[in-house]
């Protein structure tokens, strides 16, 4: 069941029921560095590969504009060019605004509209090979490169160091954009969003000449570029530069111990997947089930609660997977965590009158980590949407969350409740890009394909139950006292779209609330050419 995650519901449910790219340099364009990178040691790591400058007619051209996960759509650009070092993002960039072409930027490839994949993108930069993780001792924080996954910077962390950061579940995820959007994974009701751990960032950024350099931006006070580290504590990826390497530091740590300067890994995952047949459930028990899981996150999602440690996604999956499933996991040495996660399942269940099966487990906490699983098998085509809850599913909108979901039909649909507040909730919205400080569950809706044919019958699904859902606030989670807009890192064009947003509030204002005037300002300074853009990019001012 470890295998069951948020993007693979699909065949969990059917069973149920760095190399280095060589070349030379570029013909005609700047020499590349000659001198040899240093790992953090200062020891010397190899001969530099240049940079790559790959076209259409490249027999690799296709394996870099075809890896996004999100198969509804396809890029076509004139050059893609894989990168190694920041000062070989400042030569691609400087090419690519040189020659008029629009821009683009990939890590890990798992952004959920076509942004990078876009006809209108005829540059793109992919980061892919810039994956380094290391401790730098002059900035007292850890480096990492945009293009590790979650998976590789977890691994080096925690081995080298006994560390962590509280990102994603997504082992394959590029640290890149995850980073940018805030970030949010299974510490982060104890730790915080990871973007909270962000202690700088060095950014290649475009003047008003055209001229593309490197600028290192940090959280000290007296940083004359802090509002630039700031916009990449959760303003979005594309939209001020390419960030070409983070630098993570728990806020108030002191000394110069790196396994003191981020937070203790667990030490083992305690984990209970609890799974209730559709077959058994009445919308009685289904809309019970809801209340209680409402009602248990509006008690326990305050910092310092015993729950703290405690994560949690329901996967409510529509009739055709079958089961929805509850997936609950904890730091295993913690003393009562078995009791904690026994007294939440039945808090959940209470008065349901069913009766799930629960599948316990404890594994090392890396290896549970790194076991998780994304492959889609096939059904890569997919629609997503957000949201962030103050307070608990009203009961027309449970009722909703029942019509849709147990419907007979062959929509593979989702909508997941991940637990949120704790740690999260005990920073001031202003303080960071996230500014989402004040909910107690995060929802992430999906319907996932694999046929074009059926892309009109999938997003229809998908598009009617948000619009349903929130029918009382034109269509869309508008900040409220109840809700509290939603997460760019679940980036949905319709929100920008009168068709679906009835509700007079700007897609900027569900993404950033009051923060977006202070990212139009940061953009308006760091990219006055707005080079860095997409369809939900920051606008320049005015």
């Amino acid at each position: 069941m470890n295998e069951f995650t948020r993007r693979g519901f699909l065949g969990t449910a059917a069973a149920v029921g760095g190399t280095t790219v060589v070349t030379t340099a570029l013909g005609g364009a700047p020499a590349a560095e000659a001198a040899v990178p240093e790992a953090a040691d200062g020891v010397a790591c190899g001969a530099r590969t240049s940079l790559v400058k790959v076209d259409r007619a490249d027999r690799r051209y296709q394996d870099l504009v075809t890896r996004g996960f999100n198969g509804r759509f396809r890029g076509r650009p004139d050059v893609v060019y894989v990168v190694h070092t920041a000062d070989q993002v400042v030569d691609a960039v400087n090419q690519a605004v040189a020659a008029g072409r629009r821009i683009a930027v990939r890590s890990g490839g798992h952004c959920f509209e076509g942004f990078v994949d876009d006809p209108a993108v005829r540059a793109v930069i992919d980061m892919s090979q810039m994956r380094q993780v290391f401790y730098d001792s002059g900035k007292r924080a850890f480096a990492v490169e945009p293009g590790a996954t979650l998976g590789e910077t977890y691994r080096a962390l925690y081995l080298d160091w006994g560390v962590t950061i509280p990102a994603g579940v997504c082992p394959q995820v590029g640290v890149g954009g995850h980073v940018l959007g805030g970030g949010y994974g299974p510490l982060s009701r104890r730790d915080g969003v990871v973007a909270d751990h962000l202690h700088a960032v060095e950014v290649v950024v475009v003047d008003a000449s055209g001229k593309a350099r490197k600028v290192v931006a940090t959280s000290a006070a007296d940083d004359p570029n802090r509002e630039l580290w700031w916009a990449h504590t959760g303003g979005g990826g594309g939209n001020f530069g390419i960030v070409t390497r983070y630098w993570f530091r728990t806020p108030g740590a002191t000394g110069t111990d790196p396994s003191a300067l981020l937070p203790k890994a667990p030490t083992s995952t305690l984990r209970h997947i609890v799974t209730w047949d559709w077959s058994a459930l009445t919308e009685q028990a289904f809309t019970r089930i809801i209340d209680n899981h409402g009602a248990w996150h509006q008690r326990n999602s305050a910092a310092g609660t015993p729950y703290a440690s405690m994560h949690s996604v329901f996967y409510l999956n529509s009739r055709a997977a079958g089961q929805i499933l509850l997936d609950i996991q904890t730091d295993g040495g913690l003393d009562g965590a078995e009791t904690l996660l026994n007294d939440f399942v039945a808090a959940v269940n209470e008065g349901t009158g069913v009766e799930p099966a629960v599948q316990r487990t404890t594994e090392p906490w890396l290896r549970a980590t790194l076991a998780n699983k994304f492959d889609t098998g096939g059904f890569d085509r997919t629609k997503s949407k957000g949201a962030y809850l103050r307070k608990p599913w009203t009961a027309a909108q449970a009722a909703t969350l029942y019509r849709h979901l147990s419907a007979d039909s062959q929509v593979w649909g989702e909508v997941s409740l991940y637990s949120y507040g704790g740690k999260v909730n005990s920073v001031p919205e202003t303080a960071t890009a996230t500014a989402q400080r004040d909910s107690i569950i995060k929802v992430w809706m999906s319907a996932t394909w694999m046929d074009p044919a059926h892309d009109d019958a999938n997003l229809a699904w998908i598009r009617e139950i948000y619009r349903e859902i929130f029918a009382t606030t034109g269509g869309v989670p508008v900040p409220d006292d109840r809700t509290e807009g939603t997460f760019i890192n679940y980036p949905d064009v319709d929100l920008a779209d009168p068709q679906w947003n009835t509700s007079g509030v700007p897609w900027y204002t569900l993404y950033y609330k009051g923060n977006y005037p202070r990212l139009q300002r940061v953009k308006a300074r760091w990219d006055p050419r707005d080079v860095f853009r997409h369809a939900l990019s920051v606008r320049p001012p005015g």
